[in-house]
């Protein structure tokens, strides 16, 4: 628990596991992010191209969502 000014504010923390498991996922799909994204360059066909970018727009979706969890690591603080 943190004081503010007298309040008491709770800021859960991730333990050191789960860290570690938020690295490796962030890592994973920032891998799946970048090899669709240089696939789409060289693919002829127009729907499997559409695929690929579904993909790079879910995996930006994925890895914005875990950043703030990766922000509660015990590591960084």
């Amino acid at each position: 628990m943190l004081r503010n000014g007298g309040a008491e504010m709770e800021q859960e923390r991730l333990a050191l596991h789960e860290t570690l498991e938020t690295h490796e996922i962030i890592n994973f799909k920032t891998v799946c992010l970048l090899r669709s994204k240089l696939m789409q360059g060289i693919c002829f066909n127009n729907e499997l191209k559409q695929l690929m970018e579904k993909d790079v727009k879910q995996s930006i979706q994925d890895i914005n969502e875990l950043l703030p969890f990766y922000k509660q690591s015990q590591i960084l603080h």
